[in-house]
């Protein structure tokens, strides 16, 4: 009996090893830091290698840290088909932009916000892999300049330039009169002069 058990163990064990070998660990590529601009919309690259056939089992999963701090936000999920959010911040802003047949996770985020600012992370998981790396973005949302502000600065820009231009005339018209001024003083000077030898 001692050597069924031993032989029951080892059998065991090498179930354990080939359930542990087929289960390999699913790699998630993203970009480390990205930026965008108020109002505008931001494609969020996420992309996964996997050695195990992709099916109806492969699940994304997209969470949102506040850069404010607090707890993870629920952004999107995809189980055979996209699952966009029906409440919450990126209600109707979280869109699906990826093909898992190509191994792409992404989403776009539209009208970004200022309060988007924070780190977004990309969960991939095919079973039998399920466990691996985990895809971090940190966006960070700037300005939009928008029409009325470069109209404003090319209005301030054209004023500042004519008012040099005006200067520069009014200064230089000043100096002409004085140098003639100057000029008829010394022509004056020299006719009462020859009057007075005269």
């Amino acid at each position: 009996y001692r050597y069924i058990y031993i032989y029951i163990y080892i059998y065991i064990y090498l179930i354990l090893l080939v359930g542990i070998y087929n289960a390999s660990a699913v790699e998630v590529y993203t970009t480390a830091a990205m930026e965008g601009k108020n109002g505008t919309d931001l494609t969020l690259r996420c992309t996964f290698r996997t050695n195990a056939p992709i099916g109806k089992l492969l699940t994304v999963s997209w969470n949102f840290r506040p850069q404010a701090g607090g707890s993870d936000e629920y952004v999107f999920y995809y189980h055979d088909e996209p699952y966009p959010p029906e409440s919450g911040r990126f209600k109707g802003r979280a869109v699906w932009s990826g093909d898992v047949s190509r191994k792409d996770a992404s989403i776009t985020i539209r009208d970004l916000k200022f309060t988007d600012n924070g780190t977004f992370y990309c969960h991939v998981k095919n079973p039998p892999d399920v466990y691996g790396t985990v895809g971090e973005i940190h966006l960070r949302v700037v300005q939009k300049v928008s029409m009325s502000e470069f109209y404003i600065l090319g209005v301030a820009i054209g004023g500042a330039t004519a008012a040099i231009i005006i200067l520069v005339a009014i200064t230089a018209s000043i100096q002409y009169c004085r140098k003639r001024r100057r000029e008829n003083e010394l022509s004056r000077y020299g006719e009462d002069s020859t009057d007075g030898i005269l």
